[in-house]
């Protein structure tokens, strides 16, 4: 491939040309259901490493390599193109969440279709669609004006249950790692009119509670209304997690949250937000959260507590009338700036425990967690990112804080020293962790013809 200055052509050109080939790559890769949460997908994920390995080789980079962990594996590769120029780490993930509830889907999850301009599959926006972004953005650097940094690949298989050996790695690895600046596309834009850059992300406290009432399932006739029953007490404590303002109950757990200023709140509602269109989207009568807070300030910048999942006792067809044995719940809480992961797991196991009547046993098993961060919108390598953007869309990106969680961005901070830019293509409204996950093909190759412009930019910072 030409690594020159004299390119042969444009990078539109260049993606102009080679659209169908750039689809037909990625939906390869989609068709590999990489779900790192479930064992029987161990192989599979396996594959999507290898193919990622071998496109970050078809793209041009110097080496590439599968790094095993005690988990899924880890693809590495690098492009030095001169030690004395900057290099920029892109991390990104390859694994995705499990496609359940099939039923939901219009088309099979890893069967990927284009429809309405977008692209159907699970893993499309999150993340495979804009990892994929990055390898066709040095493919086309490579293949018209040259790469003006050096750039390394960091791209993981466990994102989706907590990077458990990603700690490990990094810091088993800080030679091998040692860059500039890290480069995430693993978030979202306002809309495809308005782009935007994460500069916030909220940490995590991930934890599974089991209630346990006596030790067998019982005749709801017989035994009802003498035993407790598991299901019934678990909705209550979970019910009391929270008041009558929608206020976390649990004690102490505001205590570190960083408050804004109201001149800060103010800055962040200018972000656009049309609260009709919201409820419409969801078809919804009305938002729900906390009293006093908007609904950018909800997924911004409080923290929050979700039941993500709850089940126990018969829910086959038909009926069976017991008291189950067991129940069981899934609850993340998203956190803001100050606050740690491990002190809020354990401020809600202390609280859990406490509340639960003697006829039941409790059990809390925290999963995995990760700390808020906030990112500098001063830095040469945001500045870089925003005027790409800002070439690309015709607008500067405005900068928001994003409701979701990437651990990983505070863990490199602490173990690499590195700041990260969080230039994300996706939409919130792309359904991801969802049935029906899609990603735009306007989204898809914009990113293409954007990352290029923050490595130009960026070099000459």
């Amino acid at each position: 491939m030409n690594t020159t200055n004299t390119p042969t052509m444009t990078v539109k050109e260049y993606i102009h040309s080679n659209k169908p080939r750039f689809l037909d790559e990625l939906f390869e890769l989609l068709r590999i259901s990489s779900v790192s949460a479930d064992s029987k997908y161990k192989e599979d994920v396996k594959r999507a490493a290898e193919f990622v390995k071998s496109s970050l080789e078809k793209a041009g980079v110097d080496k590439a390599e599968i790094c095993p962990t005690k988990g899924h594996p880890i693809v590495y590769a690098e492009k030095i193109v001169d030690p004395k120029l900057k290099t920029v780490l892109v991390y990104g993930h390859y694994d995705v969440q499990p496609p359940d509830p099939l039923d939901l889907w219009t088309t099979p999850a890893f069967e990927p279709q284009i429809r309405d301009e977008k692209i159907y599959a699970r893993g499309s926006c999150d993340d495979k669609g804009q990892v994929f972004m990055h390898v066709k953005a040095l493919e086309t650097m490579l293949g018209t004006s040259g790469l003006p940094c050096n750039i390394k690949f960091l791209i993981e298989g466990e994102e989706e249950v907590g990077s458990s050996n990603l700690t490990e790695f990094t810091r088993n690895n800080k030679e091998k790692l040692k860059a500039d600046v890290i480069l995430i596309s693993d978030t979202s834009i306002i809309a495809n009119d308005t782009p935007s850059i994460d500069v916030g992300l909220r940490g995590l406290s991930y934890v599974e509670v089991e209630v346990t009432g006596p030790n067998r399932d019982l005749h709801s006739g017989v035994y009802g209304g003498a035993v407790a029953n598991p299901i019934q007490i678990l909705c209550e404590m979970i019910a009391g997690m929270k008041d009558q303002n929608n206020h976390i109950t649990i004690p102490g757990f505001y205590d570190d949250v960083l408050e804004l200023s109201k001149a800060e709140r103010e800055e962040l509602n200018k972000a656009p937000f049309n609260l009709e269109d919201y409820k419409k989207d969801l078809n919804i009568d009305d938002v729900h959260g906390e009293t006093g807070y908007t609904t950018l300030e909800r997924t911004g910048i409080r923290p929050t507590f979700e039941l993500n999942g709850i089940w126990g006792g018969y829910t086959g067809e038909g009926a069976k009338t017991v008291l189950p044995s067991k129940a069981f719940a899934k609850i993340s809480m998203r956190l803001v700036p100050n606050q740690k992961s491990d002190k809020i797991t354990k401020l809600f196991s202390d609280y859990f425990t406490s509340i639960a009547p003697k006829s039941v046993k409790v059990k809390v098993t925290p999963h995995h967690g990760g700390e808020p961060v906030v990112t500098p919108t001063d830095s040469p390598a945001y500045k870089a990112a925003a005027k790409a953007m800002e070439e690309t869309f015709g607008k500067k990106p405005i900068p928001t804080r994003g409701g979701g969680s990437i651990p990983i961005v505070a863990m490199f901070e602490k173990e690499l020293g590195l700041k990260s830019v969080l230039m994300g293509f996706g939409l919130d409204s792309d359904l991801i962790h969802s049935p029906n996950e899609h990603f735009g093909l306007f989204n898809f190759f914009k990113g293409i013809e954007t990352i290029p412009l923050f490595y130009k930019y960026y070099a000459a910072s």
